[in-house]
């Protein structure tokens, strides 16, 4: 199996030229986190950028979640890289809940929210306070086991897991 790394550094889009697409937005820099709630597995698939991940091919979404009442939680996890003179390090890391009835070939999402939560992460967010505690901690021991040197880089993602735990 094909192991999948953080996106972490790009190319100038203009090599310098300055002119057409200068200013547009990169997402070279953030890969989704897929959280299965009932394993408590954690994998990047970068499908998810396109709303095309594994999980949810061949899945129609409904914006009602009683919609889905056998749906299996999971969360999608978007984590941007950024740098600092120190090294790269977690800058943004925002949660969108979804669920999933692999049977019925139904989901529940609210893709304007996922795109929302995706511009907070890009922005440099920290916005987990919504997902579940066991959720955070797969999510820390995944993020930490991935690239350690940047997880020790990310106190500001470090410090809100603490608080969240704390309550």
């Amino acid at each position: 199996m094909k192991e999948i790394n953080f996106n972490i550094v790009a190319d100038d889009s203009t090599d310098g030229h300055g002119g057409f697409g200068v200013g547009s937005l990169s997402l070279n820099n953030m890969s989704p986190v897929i959280i299965d709630v009932e394993a408590g597995t954690a994998v990047i698939d970068m499908g998810a950028m396109h709303a095309k991940s594994a999980i949810e091919k061949r899945i129609k979404f409904l914006t009602d979640p009683e919609a889905v009442p056998n749906g299996k939680p999971y969360w999608i996890v978007w984590v941007t890289v950024g740098r600092k003179p120190e090294g790269f390090y977690y800058g943004g890391v925002a949660a969108c809940d979804m669920s999933i009835d692999l049977e019925a070939r139904r989901g529940y999402k609210l893709l304007p929210y996922h795109v929302n939560q995706m511009d907070k992460s890009l922005k440099g967010r920290i916005l987990i306070d919504m997902m579940d505690a066991p959720s955070r901690d797969v999510l820390a021991a995944f993020l930490k086991e991935h690239r350690p040197e940047i997880w020790e880089q990310s106190t500001e993602l470090q410090t809100e897991l603490e608080r969240l735990s704390a309550e």
